[in-house]
């Protein structure tokens, strides 16, 4: 998705909003995206049927920006800390530390960083965190495609179970 541009050489502006969950943790899980540019609005969805809270909401921001295709002015919103903070302060450190964190562990989901750190490479992204659950209209829009992905798995795992 893109704007067109007002002039040649500027990129074109989008604000995404993006959410992630899961019902257990783990457990089934969904990602949702609302992307805006000018009078364009994209609606992007997807899930998992064994995964995590912090996979699924790495998942939105990584596939939104994916789903971009030529580099944008991104300003994107996110009601998690563990993305905000993990992309714009942790994840320097982590790459100096060969993706090991300050106490020394491995960085748990280090390859989905690795795809958010590619995507984020290719547009001038700003960060933005939203209080989940608080009435923001572009978080409860990406809340909504959470969890339309969230039943669409628990609904695909249902047709698929053997009957008896």
């Amino acid at each position: 998705m893109s704007a067109p541009d007002t002039t040649a050489s500027s990129s074109p502006s989008v604000t995404i909003y993006t959410d992630g969950g899961c019902r257990g943790n783990p457990g089934p899980g969904g990602w949702g995206a609302l992307m805006i540019s000018g009078p364009h609005r994209k609606a992007l969805k997807g899930g998992e049927p064994d995964t995590t809270n912090n996979r699924m909401e790495l998942m939105a921001a990584i596939q939104a920006l994916r789903a971009l295709d030529r580099p944008c002015r991104v300003a994107l919103w996110t009601d998690s800390q563990y993305v905000r903070k993990g992309i714009t302060e942790w994840i320097h450190g982590w790459q100096k530390r060969g993706w090991i964190t300050a106490s020394k562990q491995p960085v748990k989901n280090a390859e989905l960083w690795r795809e958010l750190l590619a995507e984020t490479q290719r547009h001038e992204v700003e960060w933005h965190w939203v209080k989940g659950h608080s009435g923001h209209e572009g978080n409860e829009a990406a809340d909504r495609l959470v969890n339309e992905a969230i039943d669409d798995v628990v609904d695909q795992r249902r047709r698929a179970a053997p009957q008896r």
